[in-house]
């Protein structure tokens, strides 16, 4: 089982019960209005539980997703995954979600700092890249503190409920960690 942590927070793997958890902010617009998905229904949020204890057991294994959890409540308070994209080329992509009570607080950048070196040292990735929507300010500066360039837009990159829309790429090489 992987688990890592800094002094505020950790990660871990999801289990069946932290559904309630992950629904009290995948059922906030807010949210999700930069994603395909949602505000997800409790139905919805269970199954997205599921695939995570699913893709845990895969073999071999492309998708890591784990829940974040703040030490001083031991409070689920959103995720962080990374998905190896290409084995050959040694990509992954990065993404994130957190609960809005926690937005500016910097627990985005530290769990996605924690996957980026997961990434790179335990999954020997060379790039780990992220999107982002265009207005997206918050998660376009948790990207920079990561030590990710911009690379350019993606037009009409994905489809979400409202028509496409284009995103940011944002990208690190191993040996840019900041």
């Amino acid at each position: 089982m992987v688990e890592m942590e800094t002094d505020r927070l950790y990660l871990r793997e999801f289990k069946e019960d932290d559904w309630g958890a992950v629904h009290k902010y995948a059922s906030l617009e807010q949210v999700s209005r930069n994603q395909p998905w949602g505000p997800n229904t409790i139905e919805e949020t269970k199954a997205f539980v599921k695939e995570a204890l699913a893709d845990s057991k895969k073999t071999p294994r492309t998708r890591y997703i784990f829940a974040i959890v703040l030490k001083v409540h031991e409070e689920l308070i959103g995720a962080v995954e990374i998905n190896v994209r290409s084995a050959a080329n040694r990509s992954g992509e990065i993404g994130y979600i957190v609960n809005p009570d926690h937005w500016g607080r910097g627990v985005a950048t530290e769990a996605a700092s924690l996957m980026i070196g997961f990434g790179f040292d335990g999954l020997q990735l060379h790039r780990i890249y992220a999107t982002c929507a265009p207005g997206n300010e918050g998660s376009k500066k948790v990207l920079e503190k990561l030590g990710m360039h911009f690379e350019g837009r993606m037009r009409d990159h994905i489809l979400l409920k409202d028509g496409w829309r284009d995103s940011n790429l944002f990208s690190v090489l191993a040996g840019e960690t900041v």
